[in-house]
């Protein structure tokens, strides 16, 4: 995350970079600057998880309540002094940082590989020392953060860059997280979680005008030294024969900073002695050894572009064909009407992001909210060539009932985006269209919204681009008896595959394929795994997407459920589950499922699950030896419901005495289905 060596730079070679901050002191001065303005802190979310999951017993995940309490207790050290909070999420990973993202992986991998060898050898749970972030953490936090009424947006784009674009437009007190990238972009200030102390809400933050200073730079020249030490998007080795001629030629060395503090110190003299003499005169390919790689530099450093902003190294445009293709995000300026437009490098023949000058008065095509009368700016969506709002389109207006999570049916709370307007309420105004005349793009639209809302997930990445990633799970790649999540749950998802991207034959040659980047036991990343949908068989034929999510007819309630029980291919057990209350219906879909396909699972793993859904809601232990018999009911009501089911589907589950070495540890008519692909 962030440019190379730089946090270690700035935390031991110039602290006076760091400054202690209070963030009640600032937000009364960004009051009183800013009379009737709330101070607004722009919270990115993934790097704080690690801050807020602070549990010692870890490994397996859990302790709930705790995690609870501790975001509560978070929200209400910032909301008590008066300021708003903003939560951003990673929504996708972007094309040009694919390879970053998969050696991360393959890192993470190797770290799991330590924990589990630990387990097996100490026979006890690793320590603080080998944390690794529970398995759907970020995804549970967005619904907590929902819960406690707190905005919660996710990326349609890098995070980082929504977050720094967010806080620059919306004039925020700062920038809460752990990216050095938050230095480069020029935005408002940056603070450090990790040096977060809650209970005097005092922090450390990090100037970026003060770094330019030590370095003889220009806040406009950040980007060009984050691309020259190595980023997200530049690789390391791209530019170390430069850096180490800059390194060489470098006269102020300094022996207590180390290797890393001179390259970037030597770099940093190169900028601002020897390039920009010559900045104005020579092109910016012609005063750095760029080649073939010309086309990845200039997408490198116009990634710290935010909206309005231009950087003084591309004041002339680089060899290549301007397109209109956008690179537009929520986080978009729409006051500012520019757009990114794309270069064509001739070497490369690839499109990457340029900035252009004022003077190309290039705009993005606006269109008028008949509600707000004002001027939003549109999007050419590439699968549907036709326009569609950035904003919520006034047609499709919330039209499901509030509070229902369009995937699941599962009953989560909603909270709206200032900019989206979505109602929470079940109200219809009278010039909203009937469902069957909702179009495909306006479908869409409503998948990225609930996108950016932080109320669905995978969904839009699925229907607009077909690609999705899942990171790392806590799995023993040494353990034979336990298939991989990835694998497990992979018809489920060849369903709702089929559900969002149109019916299909099995066995097609033709047809959507879906790239599948997940993370399991050998597979070592380099190409994604390509997907196919499985048909599924819905009571009454598949309905819609219109209807799944915007139809508030009576009759629709009962075809989500139908849908639901048909992708985790339940629907001969809609009898013994249509009596289940709803919050554990889907437990027991959960449930059924995974027993039915993992062999090696026992009555005494079955009793764990639901043990845990039903009793752990704060006891203690001497409570939970004495339950009372409704709980036990409930209990028994559950574990009969999920065994009768299994039994529909020739699974039998057994105590571990009774567990024999037939158990293979997963059942193949499932899987067989998707091997070919």
């Amino acid at each position: 995350m962030g440019v190379r060596g730089l946090q270690g730079f700035v935390g031991s070679t110039c602290p006076h970079i760091c400054t202690v901050v209070n963030f009640q002191e600032l937000a009364e001065h960004h009051r009183d600057r800013h009379p009737g303005c709330t101070p607004t802190i722009v919270v990115d979310a993934m790097c704080c998880l690690r801050y807020w999951y602070t549990p010692e017993s870890w490994i397996c995940g859990g302790q709930w309540r705790e995690y609870f309490s501790a975001l509560r207790d978070f929200v209400k050290a910032f909301t008590s002094v008066g300021i708003k909070l903003i939560f951003f999420f990673d929504g996708m990973v972007e094309q040009g940082k694919r390879d970053e993202w998969v050696k991360r992986r393959l890192k993470n991998n190797r770290e799991i590989s330590r924990i589990f060898h630990y387990i097996k050898s100490k026979r006890e749970q690793p320590g603080r020392n080998m944390f690794f972030i529970p398995s759907g953490l970020a995804i549970f936090t967005r619904f907590a953060l929902k819960t406690l009424g707190q905005e919660t947006l996710c990326s349609l784009q890098e995070a980082d860059y929504e977050v720094a674009s967010y806080g620059l437009q919306h004039n925020c007190l700062g920038i809460l997280g752990e990216d050095t990238d938050y230095l480069i972009y020029d935005t408002c200030p940056y603070f450090s979680i990790s040096e977060l102390c809650l209970e005097s809400l005092e922090t450390i933050m990090l100037c970026r005008e003060k770094l330019c200073e030590s370095l003889g730079l220009r806040v406009a020249d950040l980007p060009l030294l984050a691309c020259l030490l190595g980023n997200d998007i530049i690789p390391e080795g791209m530019f170390e024969s430069f850096r180490y001629k800059c390194l060489s030629s470098y006269t102020s060395m300094k022996e207590n900073f180390g290797k890393r503090g001179n390259i970037i110190l030597a770099v940093s003299d190169h900028i601002a002695k020897v390039l920009h003499l010559h900045q104005g005169e020579k092109k910016i390919e012609e005063m750095l050894p760029l080649g073939s790689n010309k086309a990845l530099f200039y997408k490198g450093v116009a990634s710290y572009l935010l909206p309005g902003q231009k950087s003084p190294w591309f004041l002339q445009k680089p060899k290549g064909v301007i397109t209109e293709k956008q690179v537009l995000s929520m986080s978009s300026n729409p006051e500012s009407k520019q757009e990114v437009p794309m270069c064509t490098d001739p070497e490369s023949k690839q499109e990457v992001p340029v900035w252009t000058d004022t003077e190309s008065k290039q705009e993005v095509p606006m269109c008028t909210d008949p509600e707000s009368k004002q001027e939003v700016p549109v999007c050419t969506d590439p699968e549907f060539k036709q326009e569609v709002f950035i904003y919520t389109h006034p047609e499709i207006k919330q039209k499901r009932p509030a509070g229902t999570d369009p995937e699941f049916n599962l009953e989560v709370p909603m909270h709206t985006h200032t900019e989206i307007k979505q109602e929470e309420t079940m109200a219809m105004e009278p010039e909203i269209k009937q469902v069957s005349m909702v179009s495909d793009s306006e479908i869409l639209e409503v998948a990225r919204i609930h996108h950016v809302c932080a109320e669905s997930y995978l969904v839009y990445n699925i229907m607009s681009s077909r690609e999705i990633e899942c990171s790392n799970t806590l799995e023993d790649e040494l353990d034979q008896a336990l298939p991989s999540q990835a694998f497990i749950y992979r018809p489920i998802r060849q369903r709702v595959y089929s559900l969002l991207l149109g019916g299909w034959k099995d066995g097609a040659s033709t047809g959507p394929v879906v790239k599948e980047w997940f993370v399991y036991p050998g597979n070592p990343l380099k190409h994604p795994d390509l997907v196919r949908p499985l048909q599924m068989t819905v009571p009454g034929g598949t309905p819609s997407l219109e209807v799944l999510w915007l139809s508030q007819e009576p009759a629709a309630q009962a075809q989500r459920l139908d849908t639901l029980l048909a992708c985790f291919n339940l629907s001969s057990s809609r009898e013994e589950l249509q009596a289940v209350e709803n919050p554990l219906k889907a437990l027991c879909c959960l449930l059924i499922y995974l027993f039915v396909q993992v062999d090696t699972l026992c009555l005494e793993d079955l009793h764990a699950f639901i043990a845990q859904a039903l009793c752990l809601q704060g006891k203690s232990t001497s409570q939970l030896m004495n339950l009372q018999r409704s709980w036990l009911t409930k209990f028994n009501n559950l574990k009969a419901v999920v065994c009768k089911a299994c039994l529909k589907e020739n699974r039998r589950i057994v105590g571990r005495t009774h567990w024999n070495s037939h158990y293979t540890g997963n059942r193949q008519y499932e899987h067989d289905q998707w091997r070919r692909y």
